[in-house]
């Protein structure tokens, strides 16, 4: 298990690299070209910039979060061998940088979803929450004017400004675009580029949908155990992978993760992993990593991970905004550190379980 931060760059993130290189046991960062748009390819040189920037404060460029991938791919539209094309010409550069490992998901139109980027909570500490009472209020062609208001002036993944000013157009794209469909487009895309993935040694990590349902009647297709196998048995190729991520797992409690985990092994290249508390059918709040202050047994996550000899990049994932910093929600410097640390501490105390078991 390799711990890493995920990082936005130096023009996005209130976050710094030294900043993070202080963190005991951290050894990577997940990063991406955040001024790039889904469909490009990428820029070589932009590459390589990227990983001096990130090698040179000591630290290893650990993956790509995200390669985004273009609408037409995800519709199936005429035009999306082209940006497959270019899709995979993006791989083979990462691949020849040494990069190995790209985050991704096929959520249409909003890659996350929340109701509040900011819920007050009995300790003064803020939160990233999902009511879907609110959701159901709310015009999701409104949706960013909300996101934007509440972001501390960030621009969040998912939510950039170009993309979400054509909110109407990518909503009509999707209209005749069912979970079987978009299911088969995610197949056609893999199909197509596991080819240069086993040329460069690339693993292609999929995101779990956040949350695990449909939203504004949008498909959703990475929603649980079941949604995950039938695509690891659809692409059987080992590069094809999944990022385990625990939060958006629990957004439905059913999803029982350990279990996840452990029916993946082989599979899983990435790993989030956080804590939420569910205060409602339809609601969940983002807590602190300790497992107390969630709903998520986080020593027996930690567990299932060590027991397939996962050996991949996990992150802390989003923290709450804590001790007065002002960071792009979820993604302060703070709490996300104290979560590394108490990952660690589980995954120390697991293997000195396991030595004494030996």
């Amino acid at each position: 298990m390799k711990m890493t931060f995920r990082w936005y760059g130096e023009k996005f993130d209130s976050v710094k690299l030294w900043q993070i290189r202080q963190i005991p046991g951290m050894t990577g960062i997940i990063t991406t070209l955040y001024d790039t748009k889904p469909g490009d390819e990428w820029d070589a040189d932009a590459i390589a910039r990227m990983k001096k920037t990130v090698e040179d404060a000591g630290l290893e460029l650990s993956g790509i979060e995200s390669v985004n991938i273009h609408d037409a791919i995800k519709v199936g539209a005429p035009e999306r061998d082209r940006y497959i094309q270019s899709y995979m010409n993006t791989i083979r550069k990462l691949g020849q940088a040494d990069i190995h490992m790209i985050c991704y998901n096929f959520m249409p139109v909003f890659d996350w979803t929340r109701s509040d980027l900011a819920k007050m909570r009995a300790d003064g500490s803020t939160v990233l929450a999902y009511d879907q009472e609110k959701i159901d209020r709310i015009d999701p062609q409104r949706m960013f004017e909300q996101i934007d208001t509440d972001s501390n002036g960030f621009i969040l993944p998912g939510w950039e400004p170009e993309r979400m000013a054509h909110v109407k157009e990518l909503f009509e794209m999707y209209r005749e675009v069912d979970e079987e469909k978009l299911f088969q487009n995610l197949v056609y895309f893999l199909k197509a580029i596991m080819p240069v993935c086993d040329e460069y040694d690339v693993n292609m990590a999929i995101h779990i949908d956040d949350p695990a349902w449909s939203v504004f009647g949008l498909p959703r297709i990475m929603k649980n155990k079941a949604d995950l196998h039938r695509l690891m048995d659809a692409v059987p190729n080992p590069h094809n992978g999944v990022t385990l991520c625990t939060g958006s797992l629990s957004s439905n409690p059913d999803n029982d993760i350990p279990d996840i985990i452990r029916s993946l092994k082989g599979r899983i290249h990435f790993a989030h992993v956080r804590n939420t508390r569910h205060t409602g059918p339809g609601q969940f709040e983002e807590s602190a990593h300790y497992a107390a202050d969630g709903d998520l047994n986080m020593p027996e996550i930690v567990r299932a991970l060590v027991d397939i000899g996962f050996a991949g990049p996990v992150r802390p994932d989003h923290g709450r905004a804590i001790w007065g910093e002002v960071a792009m929600p979820g993604y302060g410097l703070y709490d996300r550190a104290l979560g590394s640390q108490y990952i660690l501490g589980l995954y120390d105390a697991v293997k000195s379980e396991r030595g004494r078991e030996a």
